[in-house]
């Protein structure tokens, strides 16, 4: 369910026309459902009912300061992969002790900053990290609590670039591997064995791979009572997908009772890292277009938004449904929508079949809450886009444009070169 919806020709973000927040900001911006991210929540939360459980938002998905507030206030923690986005979950009032830190290449400055903020745990993806962690805490004078990401060897059925599970991924630790890990943790002076942590991949559209990920995490719980060792948390990680065209994932509602049926009575709490479901059909990414290019076998639709803006069509080949904000129900046409970056992959769609648009007609990328605003990047030296966030009647815009000053912030040129 989205905010999203035509309203006497136009398409609106709850009661305000797109069109109005383009008269404003410009394009290309960012604009995100404040009632549909809500709504998600709720239906991420309310299954959970009872359970004990946290969950903790996968910040990668989405970092705007304002969306992890409104998380905040609403119970949620945060799952960080780099010391700006513990920043950040600090900034937006994430309390230490509902934060992960996941991630394989942690520096030593971002484990003393996460140590010094009292995070839950951090999740170890190597034997090295466990030690830099170890000695870390001893010079904090701490002890760092941990779990294991453990490495199922799980086939998330999903994208290649984001499977995260499978034995060739560069993330976590396999099985057996994992248990000799735990072992040499429980001599460590420093650390304080909490949990044990599994994510296997990313936009996953099928239960069978977690509940397949979760078996094989009890096995290793079991053993690690053999070994006297006593877990606090489960981490399940996150990973539940989205629909961008015709996927048809799980209800947060029925992976919840799935994934805690196949939890059964371990008497851990349950931690979720959920990141698209509740952010990915909450945003969309609103473009105009600059020209129309016809040559002798296509027709492109040139528009202000390119790879820098959402990077995900041209990374993953990945689908985002595209509507243009006046309806237009006249004839249609098979177009190429690209955007003005100097390379052939800089495009939003292939192949699709569209509305006529011309010079000056503004269109939605739909589903681009996700992964979108998040691996923008100032490539070609263009501005990142501002992000609008929409409630009912009242829009506000919670990220101005960059600007050409900002491109160039911090940057000097040695008087040396000068001369």
């Amino acid at each position: 369910m989205h905010d999203f919806e035509y309203r006497q020709g136009k398409l609106h973000c709850g009661e305000v026309p797109l069109e109005a927040i383009a008269r404003e900001v410009g394009t290309p911006f960012y604009c995100y459902s404040l009632p549909t991210l809500h709504r998600h929540i709720q239906a991420f939360e309310e299954p959970l009912s009872g359970v004990d459980h946290q969950t903790c938002f996968a910040m990668k998905a989405n970092s705007s300061l304002a969306i992890l507030t409104y998380m905040a206030r609403h119970g949620l923690g945060a799952d960080v992969v780099s010391g700006g986005e513990l920043y950040r979950a600090l900034k937006s009032g994430v309390p230490g002790e509902k934060i992960v830190y996941s991630g394989v290449g942690k520096t030593t400055g971002e484990i003393e900053m996460a140590i010094a903020a009292g995070i839950m745990m951090f999740n170890i993806e190597s034997e090295q990290e466990l030690e830099v962690i170890n000695e870390c805490a001893g010079t904090l004078e701490k002890k760092a609590p941990i779990s294991i990401r453990v490495n199922p060897d799980v086939d998330p059925m999903t994208h290649p670039y984001i499977s995260t599970g499978m034995r060739e991924n560069k993330f976590g630790i396999d099985v057996e591997a994992s248990l000799a890990q735990y072992l040499k943790a429980r001599d460590m002076e420093n650390i304080e064995i909490v949990g044990i942590d599994c994510h296997i991949g990313s936009q996953l559209t099928d239960l069978s791979p977690f509940i397949d990920a979760v078996q094989r995490l009890k096995m290793l719980i079991n053993r690690l009572k053999e070994h006297g060792i006593e877990l606090k948390y489960l981490d399940l990680g996150g990973g539940l997908g989205i629909t961008y065209s015709d996927e048809e994932p799980p209800h947060p509602r029925d992976y919840v009772r799935a994934v805690l049926d196949a939890v059964g009575p371990l008497g851990l709490k349950v931690i979720f890292e959920p990141g698209r479901v509740i952010v990915g059909n909450a945003g969309i990414l609103v473009t105009s277009v600059l020209y129309r290019k016809q040559t002798g076998t296509k027709t492109f639709i040139v528009v202000d938004a390119g790879m820098s803006d959402l990077i995900r069509p041209s990374l993953y080949g990945a689908y985002h449904d595209i509507r243009p904000l006046e309806d237009k129900p006249e004839a249609r046409e098979k177009v190429d929508v690209v955007g003005p970056i100097c390379e052939s992959g800089d495009f939003l769609a292939k192949n699709r079949d569209l509305p006529m648009l011309g010079r000056g007609d503004m269109i939605a990328v739909m589903s681009a809450g996700a992964y979108g605003f998040t691996m923008a990047s100032n490539y070609n030296s263009r501005p990142k886009p501002p992000e609008v966030l929409v409630d009912g009647t009242r829009y506000y815009v919670v990220l101005k444009r960059q600007s050409y000053e900002d491109l160039v912030l911090g940057e000097t040129v040695p008087k040396a070169i000068l001369k």
